[in-house]
């Protein structure tokens, strides 16, 4: 990227917020922009304060990709459609904006999130100098407004914002919370596949110790008689709880039900679906009781 002198930048600097096209414009000096990078194995987060507005602020929580968002100290926007572009910057004559689409917009201190592809598109523009620009109205009376971020002292603060990334965990909470482990071959035992989904449920477990209830509900299909497949449950979830247990959850933590085939997920007619329906449901918690919703009374972990 070709960089501005430091007159262009002066002279830059200078121009006022107001923009005779679009009303109002937020934007931060340039001699005053400035990254920030925040973050843990939950979540990395690159923002740029805005002078008067907020902030603009990727984020990228585990298990997904990056979105973009804006940050409102006050409520400035109105509801509905903002277009967001990756602008080109005002020291790069004869490049043109590139539209992203729109975002739509809501209340509240973060009034929307861009969807993924428009979120790594921006960052992208960012590395090619451009800014992520808004382009809406106010709340009252439905003047143009707009909210720009600048690309200047990205590189350095973008390192550091995918070194972060690279400590996030394979999954959030939202996506670990429910899961299930199958028993296609019909059997009690755990296959590769079923250890390698609960080996990153354990690994979330170890990363988030206030997650302190796991739930394990054990099913079957309908292949045998009513007793038979509700043992078959029991030793299925008993399987999944010895393999928690082993890899350092305590017993205590562990609450194990087993259904029989009461509760399949498919209609079991045929091998494919019953194969689906073999399985134990997994719930974590962190709630100091999970709450039943089967008629089922729990069966102690111990």
């Amino acid at each position: 990227m070709r960089q501005p002198t430091l007159a262009l930048l002066s002279l830059l600097a200078s121009l006022p917020l107001c923009l005779p096209a679009w009303g109002i414009s937020f934007q931060t000096r340039l001699e005053k922009v400035e990254w920030q990078v925040e973050g843990d194995q939950f979540e990395c987060r690159l923002s740029q304060p805005v002078t008067d507005f907020g902030a603009g602020e990727f984020v990228r929580r585990a298990g997904e990709q990056v979105t973009f968002r804006l940050q409102a100290r006050e409520r400035w926007l109105g509801t509905g459609s903002a277009l967001l572009l990756a602008a080109a910057a005002p020291w790069q004559p004869g490049r043109g904006d590139i539209n992203l689409g729109v975002v739509t917009v809501g209340a509240g201190e973060v009034p929307f999130n861009s969807t993924e592809e428009q979120g790594a598109r921006l960052l992208t523009g960012l590395l090619e100098g451009r800014s992520p620009l808004v382009r809406h109205r106010t709340q009252h009376g439905g003047e143009g407004l707009e909210v720009r971020l600048l690309p200047v002292k990205f590189r350095k603060a973008y390192d550091d914002y995918l070194g972060c990334t690279a400590k996030l965990l394979p999954v959030n909470f939202d996506q670990v919370r429910q899961s299930s482990v199958g028993f296609p071959g019909g059997g009690v035992d755990l296959d590769p596949q079923a250890k390698a989904k609960l080996d990153i449920v354990l690994t979330f477990l170890k990363a988030d110790p206030s997650v302190n209830r796991i739930q394990l509900d054990g099913h079957a299909d309908n292949s045998g008689n009513r007793l038979t497949n509700r043992d078959l449950s029991r030793r299925r979830a008993q399987a999944v709880m010895e393999y928690l247990k082993a890899n350092g959850v305590p017993a205590e933590n562990i609450t194990m039900r087993f259904h029989g085939e009461r509760y399949p997920l498919v209609r079991n007619n045929s091998e494919a679906n019953r194969a689906k329906n073999r399985r134990v449901s997994i719930l974590l918690d962190r709630a100091p009781e999970v709450q039943s919703t089967a008629p089922d009374a729990p069966v102690p972990s111990s």
